[in-house]
């Protein structure tokens, strides 16, 4: 079925109005600035003619956003010109100046260090020019150049500082630009490093198991290939859900990337304690508390401690049992895995990837972490995440729950 889809207006339309709107009120704002001193009454209140100068500046709008300098210079040149054509002379052909300075701050804020001498400069020798000119008497010429002088200085100022503003938020819009960069680069290497460690800890123990048996007791042989296999399997489909997480922007998320399933969590602790086992390692998993649904980074931080921690038990510890507890409270899961074996060398705050991902994970959950080797040998490994209050909902489906698998234990 075909559909009739209405093109859209032309994206340069709006650009060509306002190049259009610019330059018309460049061109007719010498006459309209002009105008009022023109054809002002000698015996009316100067001020007005003098104001109404100076509100013709909004006609340089346009101009300013696109070309500051030659708006000002077109406002110096025209400003300039006000006493000469007045049919009086007085202090208040002076106050469309105001405007003038006004332009030449936001000249020094926006443009280049050499723009803003060149504009400050320009300015100055015209105000100087103009009061010298047509200003009669010492007292009048020392009067008003010292207040020109001041408002000029002040629209330096003021643009001095909208400059330091401007360079201040450019500065802090990159730093939080490059700590994002960051942030999601370790969060990339933490999610990477947790998939791959474990399974490749298991494909290698379960690799050496095969290559010592493949003569004597193929059928073991058979069943370690296998345990790759399942596990290499299982890898590859992390690894693909997560380049597809990292391909996905938005509301463009492909279709297709939904069969690879969802994130791990807890709910998938007996099938890793069912993988470790198969590697030699008995779990003796545990559960304490009133389990109830997590948040998903909760879930998969303390889904991913586990495995990280499993990981490098299986690697280093050469123990053949450990001990896991995965506890719900009030406000805080603790998670704990303990092992009795030789524990791990390098194990200082900051040495290697998995220790160090697991006390990021746990940093950026504002939870509480601590890993090290036991006086009477093994390592522990344990984390304090906090909570969110339950919702009613939550509620349920923890009573539905219950502790189905408390004091399970898995080997």
């Amino acid at each position: 079925m075909d559909a009739t889809l209405t093109p859209s207006p032309p994206q340069h339309t709006y650009a060509t109005l306002r190049s259009v709107l610019t330059w018309t009120g460049s061109v007719l704002y010498p006459f309209m600035a002009l105008l009022p001193a023109v054809s002002a009454d000698p015996w009316a209140p100067g001020i007005l003619p003098a104001c109404g100068s100076a509100l013709a500046t909004v006609l340089l709008v346009g101009l300013v956003r696109r070309r500051p300098m030659a708006a000002l210079v077109t406002m110096l040149l025209v400003t300039a010109l006000l006493p000469a054509v007045a049919k009086y002379h007085g202090p208040v052909w002076f106050v469309p100046f105001a405007a003038v300075d006004l332009m030449l701050g936001y000249v020094v804020a926006t443009r280049t260090l050499r723009a803003s001498v060149v504009a400050v400069c320009l300015t100055f020798l015209t105000q100087c020019l103009t009061v010298l000119g047509f200003t009669h008497g010492p007292d009048n010429l020392i009067v008003i150049g010292t207040i020109a002088l001041l408002a000029l200085v002040t629209a330096c100022v003021v643009g001095l500082l909208g400059r330091e503003r401007r360079r201040y938020a450019t500065e802090l819009r990159s730093h939080e630009v490059a700590e994002a960069i960051t942030a999601e680069r370790l969060r990339i290497a933490r999610e990477l490093h947790d998939q791959v460690a474990h399974s490749i800890g298991i494909i290698a123990i379960q690799a050496g198991v095969g290559s010592r048996v493949i003569e004597t007791q193929p059928l073991e042989a058979r069943a370690a290939l296998r345990a790759i296999e399942a596990t290499s399997r299982e890898t590859l489909s992390g690894l693909r859900r997560t380049l597809v997480a990292l391909r996905r922007s938005g509301s463009s998320a492909e279709p297709e990337a939904a069969p690879y399933g969802p994130a791990p969590g807890l709910g998938e602790l007996e099938r890793l304690a069912a993988t470790t086992a198969d590697a030699g390692v008995a779990v003796d998993l545990r559960w304490s508390g009133q389990r109830r649904q997590l948040p998903p980074d909760i879930d998969l931080s303390a889904y991913r401690i586990v495995q990280e921690a499993l990981t490098n038990m299986v690697r280093h510890s050469g123990a053949g049992r450990c001990h896991v507890s995965v506890g719900f409270g009030e406000d805080e899961l603790s998670v704990e895995i303990v092992d009795e074996g030789r524990g791990m060398r390098g194990t200082e705050p900051g040495v290697g990837f998995g220790i160090t991902g697991m006390r990021e994970r746990v940093a950026l959950l504002h939870g509480e972490f601590s890993a090290g080797p036991l006086p009477g040998g093994g390592f522990r490994v344990a984390a304090l995440l906090p909570l969110p209050e339950p919702t009613a909902a939550a509620a349920d489906d923890a009573a539905v729950a219950g502790a189905d698998a408390a004091g399970a234990d898995v080997r």
